[in-house]
């Protein structure tokens, strides 16, 4: 097959990814300090695979040292991870910090900068302390809006002088969209106006908070920046047909622009006003929190991406006795032909990354974005260990390389895209999946003491990082 070289430009941003609850573990929690995500694993542990979950994830609250070093090792420019909420504080109303996890934190930070290795802090990873959750419906509740100040407050006191990548909330759209729009998470309630408060809150969080970080100065006192963590699905209509291309856009406006349009432009699209007002489902705003929201946008985005959404025209008639939904206006499409990845059950298409990166481009003014994940989960990946005992992911080579040379087409074409984090550093818990597919450049051992080992596409990565650039398939060449 014919390869080419790709350059990597100066500069660039080649990490990798993780979250608090994916990877600490409840070493060291308090009793009182549950997340959602927690109090959903305690709740439905059933269905988590083969009953793993966040209670010991990885163990990196007391192995961070020994994940850094192989941070060190591949060379990782930079490393986001999140700070958790739910064990930041002691007193969420007060925002009264636990200073044994925060000092956790104070020596994670140092570590990463000590080794070379920027750290990337994001302030919400599904981390909403389980009792607001429980007392005030969690991102339902403005108080909880307010409350999420106070902590961020407190974070960028605490760590404002050594961070400069800063994030609200990463994929704010999914946790409520698993709850109480599709309900197939716990406490499963079907409420799409809920759904559209708490895609609302998430939102004016995000506002009220960059303007907390401009009024304590830390872009002019330290040159630090802050944005937050999307994941647009890139929609593409089944054909170029009227009614299919209604379907795509109504899809992009309910999952996509819903975040994207107030965190970069400051504002709701007003076609997603009409349909909430025609579907009795619009959030509760005020003109005061319009024009915050207005007055405050991100200073740049990170965007996850994984796979196309394909859409089309819906093809039977809707169930009028159940809670609207978008998929009132569409249904799912399979494109016949599609590559998969059997594991997850999703497509791969790497030109997602230059069709998003210029969307970045003409639509949303250029801002200076990144990828903050993207990457390849796959089962039983011991049975591609080699006889030195290293798993042989050249599935997950190819899977970079593909989409990291699409996502550098867009930059040739002018997109404003500064970076690649790569999902995920090590193996860590997914929500539901726990440890059954792994994404990482590292391994992590389960059945021996969690013990960690580079994997092929860590090697692969550390000599992309060295050499600036790697070799990929030529899309020109043919059969």
């Amino acid at each position: 097959m014919s390869t080419i070289t790709v350059k990597i430009p100066e500069d660039f941003m080649i990490g990798a990814a993780l979250s608090a609850w994916q990877t600490e573990g409840w070493s060291g929690k308090k009793e009182f300090q549950d997340s959602y995500i927690d109090l959903w694993y305690k709740n439905n542990k059933h269905v988590w695979h083969e009953g793993y979950g966040p209670a010991v994830a990885t163990d990196f609250r007391n192995r961070y040292k020994e994940d850094i070093g192989y941070m060190k090792e591949i060379g990782l420019t930079h490393f986001r991870t999140s700070i958790n909420w739910s064990r930041f504080l002691v007193d969420y109303e007060n925002a009264e910090v636990d200073e044994e996890y925060a000092s956790y934190i104070d020596n994670v930070i140092d570590e990463l900068i000590a080794s070379g290795v920027e750290p990337m802090i994001c302030l919400e990873h599904y981390e909403t302390p389980g009792v607001l959750f429980e007392s005030y419906g969690g991102w339902g509740s403005k108080h909880v809006v307010e409350l999420f100040v106070k902590y961020a407050e407190k974070v960028f006191e605490r760590y404002g002088d050594r961070v400069k990548h800063w994030f609200t909330f990463n994929e704010p759209v999914v946790v409520q969209t698993r709850v109480y729009l599709d309900a197939i998470r716990w406490p499963f309630e079907q409420n799409t106006k809920k759904w559209m408060q708490w895609n609302y809150n998430k939102g004016l969080a995000t506002a009220k908070v960059v303007k907390l970080f401009k009024e304590m100065g830390l872009k002019e006192k330290t040159g630090s920046k802050i944005g937050v963590i999307l994941n647009p699905e890139v929609t593409y209509a089944r054909s170029s047909a009227e009614h299919d291309q209604k379907a795509a856009r109504i899809h992009d406006l309910f999952f996509n622009r819903v975040f994207l349009d107030p965190a970069i432009k400051g504002e709701y699209p007003e076609e997603l006003f009409e349909l909430m007002e025609k579907h009795d489902i619009t959030f509760d705003s005020t003109e005061e929190e319009l024009e915050l929201i207005k007055g405050n946008t991100v200073d740049y985005v990170g965007i996850n991406l994984y796979f196309p959404a394909r859409v089309k025209s819906r093809s039977s008639s809707w169930n009028e006795d159940t809670p609207f939904h978008p998929e009132y206006y569409y249904d799912k499409f399979d494109l016949p032909g599609r590559k998969m990845n059997p594991f997850r059950g999703w497509e791969i298409y790497p030109k997602i990354m230059f069709d998003m990166g210029m969307r970045m481009k003409e639509e949303y003014g250029n801002i200076e974005w990144f990828i903050a994940e993207n990457g390849m989960g796959v089962e039983d990946e011991y049975k591609y260990k080699n006889k030195e005992n290293v798993i042989q992911d050249d599935y997950r080579i190819e899977f970079i390389s593909d989409h990291l040379k699409w996502l550098l087409k867009s930059i040739e074409a002018g997109s404003n895209c500064i970076g690649y984090m790569l999902w995920a550093f090590s193996d860590n818990v997914s929500p539901m999946n726990a440890f059954k597919n792994r994404y990482g450049l590292v391994e992590i051992d389960l059945e021996n003491n969690r013990n960690r080992a580079m994997k092929k596409s860590a090697y692969w990565y550390k000599q992309l990082i060295e050499t600036e650039q790697f070799e990929a398939v030529d899309d020109n060449f043919i059969k």
